[in-house]
């Protein structure tokens, strides 16, 4: 029932809000306000509160009369930083798969992981000589307006060992692949089931060569409880001898993409021969179309938060989100 879920989120908040004070924006009403924003792809806080003002779909799903005023954005802001400072977009994930409804639609013995870049919310510039205040030029910080300093960067050696970014330390300098640019940014890592497509488990990493298979391990891991043995596809960024390894101890078969580019392949005969290895190799993909829709629509592809913490929180919120999108046909039609 609706109220016994909204006694359940403001259980989840009750740490972050003060008693005391001038009346806040209720937690449930402030998560669904989010929710529509990543819906709707609406880019900032003061034009969802425009919405607000005249979308009368918008004031009854968020739970706002018609006859309320719409929230200042400044006041939405402040009391959704609260929300960023806890798990609530994990626990709301959770919560959204934990449905009866929608646990029947879940497979609990095949999955897919894959990682995405997600852009920091720092610029190029920002990414100086580590304990240099006057930055890798050697150049006092520039007070004409706010402005960066103007700087030359070709010819330079650059990396994440001596330098880190003033705006963002959390973000990392990492390129996708070969004759690509490299960007300050993190990894995005996502855990799918096979069955109907839906995001089980989400969150944000520093991005490095080995993030996403650490976190592959990091995500599978809850799910290798049960005695039944489980398959896990994944493409050929994690064909390596480790990983493999890894998740053979964990008693999960590893349906990851053989990557014979001029080395070996550690998958070997004893996966690739059964049919559905091949059968994991094709649904894995569509872990890409949860990717699509979280940079595309609910805005994710560059993070408006600084910081590996709030910015995973944003993007474990977009996840549930993209399952929320789902749900009403895949119940639908099963119903």
């Amino acid at each position: 029932p609706a109220h016994q879920r909204q006694i359940a989120v403001r259980h989840w908040t009750r740490r972050i809000y003060s008693p005391i004070g001038r009346p806040s924006i209720a937690p449930e009403k402030l998560l669904r306000a989010m929710l529509l924003q990543a819906f709707y792809s609406i880019r900032s806080e003061r034009l969802l509160m425009e919405r607000l003002e005249y979308d009368l779909l918008f004031r009854w799903f968020v739970g706002i009369g018609i006859d309320d005023p719409a929230w200042d954005h400044s006041v939405f802001s402040k009391n959704r930083d609260r929300l960023l400072e806890g798990d609530i977009a994990a626990k709301f994930l959770v919560a959204i798969l934990s449905q009866p409804k929608v646990k029947r639609l879940l497979s609990t013995d095949h999955f897919s992981v894959d990682g995405t870049l997600i852009e920091a919310w720092a610029s190029i510039k920002s990414f100086k000589l580590k304990d240099d205040p006057r930055g890798d030029h050697g150049e006092p910080p520039s007070n004409a307006g706010g402005r960066n300093v103007e700087a030359d960067f070709h010819g330079e050696r650059r990396s994440n060992e001596t330098h880190a970014s003033t705006t963002d330390p959390d973000a990392k300098l990492y390129r996708k692949g070969k004759c690509k640019e490299a960007k300050l940014c993190f990894m995005g890592h996502g855990l799918m089931e096979n069955r109907h497509g839906l995001l089980v488990d989400a969150y944000l990493t520093e991005a490095s060569g080995y993030a996403e298979r650490v976190a592959a391990l990091h995500m599978i891991g809850p799910f290798t409880e049960r005695t039944r043995a489980i398959t896990l596809g994944a493409d050929k960024a994690y064909d390596t001898k480790d990983f493999v390894k890894d998740l053979r101890s964990m008693k999960v078969t590893p349906h990851v993409a053989q990557n014979i580019n001029g080395r070996r392949s550690a998958i070997d005969g004893r996966t690739t021969r059964h049919s559905g290895y091949r059968v994991s190799l094709r649904i894995r993909k569509r872990i890409e179309e949860a990717f699509g829709w979280i940079k595309t629509v609910a805005r994710q592809d560059k993070t408006k938060f600084r910081g590996r913490d709030r910015g995973g929180w944003a993007f474990t919120f977009a996840a549930a989100a993209y399952d929320l999108v789902r749900l009403p046909k895949l119940i639908a039609v099963l119903s």
